[in-house]
């Protein structure tokens, strides 16, 4: 048996490594520290090449890839969305990553990315309200008890300020599960019978449903004035959560125009409509919230960056430890021109 040589390896982060580094970082300072990468990353957004991502429809779901690079390096995800898998004892979305080095188009890093996906979309959700909603906010509802639920409550306690939630699902069992989840984490949790009951005394507004359709979870007449929307359900074409009155009253902010007008909460709009980029208002470049009766709203439907900064994360934070397995996934003849030769002496 031929031994692969460090060129042949690469560093792969498999579910349980994921799961032992974040109890060893402690799953709040990583959700800060993805934050802290991601604001890093969008304040040079410049530098990078973004496209929307590419996605492969059936009356299912969506498989995606999503990549983009800085020119030093390359990251790319893989990711579907299935909404109907739970029925069948299955995740609506799992994920891996790959990151690569530029100059040689060598991979550094293969890593799980359904839990890292969920961290890094919760620290993006908190990020966004730290920026954007009223001054002093501190109750959140939590519409949609599902997978992601527990991780926006978390880094919006982290991140954000937050330190009530308000929770509520059309599956009362979803809801008991993530009150569950969170007791002792030091949040005030609140189970409610209805969204609307949710919303009272709320200042951040989360939306998380997975229907794949156009639905109106908030209707005009339950959002008031000075409130800040975080929309994360609606996130491919056909899937919406909020009635167009609503988008019509607020301030719009966005991560990448081009991808949020084909899937986001905006693809009822004119695609004309105004919206702000995320990235200027970390530049400094636009104002984020103008007063507090302003509703703004963060039409979140995840970009390839932040799964680039989530990467970096790992890659860093694995060095030196033992969460990853050296994987032997790169070909490394003698020659490099000589490929088959390393072929025929593995015949032993």
């Amino acid at each position: 048996m031929l031994t692969p040589s460090d060129k042949a390896l690469v560093p792969f982060v498999s579910v349980d490594h994921m799961m032992k580094l974040i109890h060893h970082i402690g799953l709040e300072d990583m959700l800060g520290g993805l934050a802290a990468y991601i604001e890093a990353d969008f304040k040079r957004w410049e530098s990078f090449d973004k496209t929307p991502r590419v996605a492969s429809h059936s009356d299912k779901g969506v498989i995606e890839l999503m990549p983009t690079s800085d020119g030093a390096d390359y990251g790319f995800k893989y990711v579907n969305g299935h909404p109907s898998n739970t029925k069948d004892g299955l995740q609506t979305v799992t994920a891996f990553g790959l990151l690569a080095d530029v100059a040689s188009g060598y991979p550094v890093l293969l890593t799980e990315m359904t839990l890292l996906t969920a961290l890094r979309t919760a620290a993006t959700s908190a990020l966004v309200a730290r920026l954007l909603a009223p001054k002093g906010a501190h109750v959140m509802a939590m519409i949609g008890n599902g997978a992601q639920s527990e991780f926006q409550s978390l880094a919006m306690k982290a991140i954000a300020g937050v330190d009530e939630v308000r929770l509520y699902d059309i599956d009362p069992a979803a809801t008991a599960k993530c009150a569950r989840n969170l007791a002792g984490s030091g949040l005030k949790v609140v189970p409610c019978d209805s969204a609307e009951e949710a919303m009272l005394g709320a200042q951040i507004i989360t939306t998380c449903t997975a229907d794949k359709q156009y639905a109106t979870i908030l209707t005009d007449n339950m959002v008031g004035s000075g409130v800040h929307i975080n929309a994360i359900g609606g996130d491919c074409p056909g899937k919406t959560e909020l009635a167009p009155a609503i988008l019509h009253r607020a301030g719009i902010f966005v991560e990448f125009p081009e991808q949020t007008r084909i899937e986001g909460e905006i693809q009822q709009l004119d695609p004309h409509h105004p919206v702000t980029e995320i990235w200027q208002v970390l530049t400094g470049q636009a104002q984020g919230r103008s007063d507090d009766r302003q509703i703004t709203l963060f039409d979140s439907v995840g970009f390839a960056i932040e799964d680039f900064s989530a990467l970096r994360f790992v890659r860093d934070r694995i060095e030196g430890t033992d969460f990853y397995l050296p994987l032997d996934l790169l070909a490394d003849p003698d020659d490099p021109r000589d490929l088959f030769g390393m072929l025929q002496r593995a015949r032993g």
